[in-house]
């Protein structure tokens, strides 16, 4: 278990390294595709299957953090479409 914890925390160490020249949308699928792999590893682990954990917590997390990047760019969108009709009327 102690090996297992210690790769886990250098994949998600060394994942998070390679975001820089990232977009935002590649930046979030990658976050949660590693934390979904981080939390599917423990849980997998208790059970016995910490590799199929892994497995299904990465595509779990990639899927949510493509979702977030989509409704935070829909809030924003929405925002900034506000504030130009917010001033057209001035």
């Amino acid at each position: 278990m102690k090996n297992l914890t210690i790769g886990l925390v250098l994949v998600l160490a060394f994942s998070f390294l390679g975001c820089a020249g990232m977009s935002d949308t590649q930046q979030r699928t990658l976050s949660g595709s590693a934390m979904g792999a981080g939390a599917g590893a423990l849980i997998g682990a208790i059970s016995g299957e910490a590799g199929w954990g892994a497995a299904i917590g990465a595509a779990t997390g990639a899927a949510g953090g493509y979702l977030y990047d989509k409704n935070e760019k829909s809030k924003e969108a929405a925002y900034q479409k506000g504030y130009a009709d917010g001033h057209q009327g001035q």
